[in-house]
């Protein structure tokens, strides 16, 4: 009689990888949520093909930052490199995917670079994601999640990539990206260096409207798949872009909402599996047709024997 059914080739798995780590260090606001070595992220794609989760999208770490965020676009960086090593892994088993944004990279944590009076620059920006883009695609990468909010990302990246031989490479923009509070234990994860806020560029809570405007703008700049993000806060965006969207709409539950519901279950409060799972129905409910969720793998293999 279930309305809403949610299978693992749905559901995306975020996973940091960081450069120099001689073993996996667990993420204290995330419970069960590592940044991986090189050899932890084979074994967990591997784990995430044998689950029959739908992809991966991966994150960098890097020792080494810099204003404009150089260690995106070296083929040696500690994204490209596990990007290689996620695909020689993986085969075609599950679709590997690539967090394409400078936050990671930059001494500032912004995700472009900036002018001369410490403001996004929008066009400058623009270039680096050209570049990081093929970077990206270089290194085997199927899908790039665009997740800067730059405005004019989509096209500026999917120009790059079919001049440069890359049609086919798969472009999610995460269009309805908003300015919210629920990102906290993301940025342990990637060991953020971020000065201020990003609300000059990220959307604002209270839009409801924009988001959709937005997520048809990233269509028509020829955007595959578009993203709503986060999730449960956004449910009547995420739902009124499914509406809409002639191309598939995706959605992240993020590190906070992740964490909220590991807290409330470690004291007891809720419980935790029918807490993750109903969290996930809603999410697809509203509309979301992937979804990306840390308890991706974990979801797959109790439903598996469920």
């Amino acid at each position: 009689m279930a309305e809403t059914r949610l299978h693992p080739a749905q559901l995306i798995l975020p996973m940091f990888v960081r450069e120099g780590a001689a073993e996996s260090v667990p993420i204290g606001s995330m419970p069960g949520v590592v940044q991986h070595t090189l050899d932890s992220l084979r074994a967990e794609v591997a784990r995430a093909a044998a689950a029959g989760i739908g992809g991966v999208m991966l994150f960098g770490v890097p020792e080494h930052k810099d204003a404009i965020g150089s260690g995106a676009t070296d083929p040696d960086g500690i994204l490209n490199v596990a990007t290689r090593v996620a695909v020689a892994e993986a085969g075609d088993a599950l679709v590997v995917q690539t967090d394409l944004c400078l936050d990671e990279f930059t001494d500032h944590g912004h995700c472009g670079v900036l002018d001369a009076r410490g403001r996004v620059d929008n066009d400058a920006s623009l270039a680096r994601y050209r570049d990081m883009g093929l970077a990206q695609a270089e290194a085997g990468s199927a899908v790039l999640g665009l997740s800067g909010m730059m405005d004019g990302q989509v096209g500026a990246v999917r120009s790059a990539l079919d001049s440069a031989g890359h049609p086919d490479t798969v472009l999610l923009g995460y269009a309805a990206k908003y300015a919210s509070t629920f990102y906290g234990p993301f940025r342990e994860a990637v060991q953020s260096s971020l000065q201020g806020d990003r609300r000059s560029y990220q959307l604002d809570p209270a839009n409801r409207r924009e988001g959709l405007r937005e997520v048809l703008l990233d269509v028509d700049e020829g955007a595959d798949v578009v993203m709503v993000k986060p999730a449960m806060s956004y449910l009547d965006v995420l739902a009124d872009a499914a509406a809409a969207s002639p191309v598939p709409v995706w959605a992240y539950q993020v590190s906070g909402e992740y964490a909220m519901v590991e807290a409330a279950a470690a004291h007891g409060w809720i419980e935790r599996e029918r807490a993750i799972d109903e969290s996930l129905v809603s999410i697809a409910r509203a509309g979301a047709e992937a979804i990306l969720t840390y308890w991706a793998i974990e979801a797959a293999e109790r439903w598996a024997r469920s």
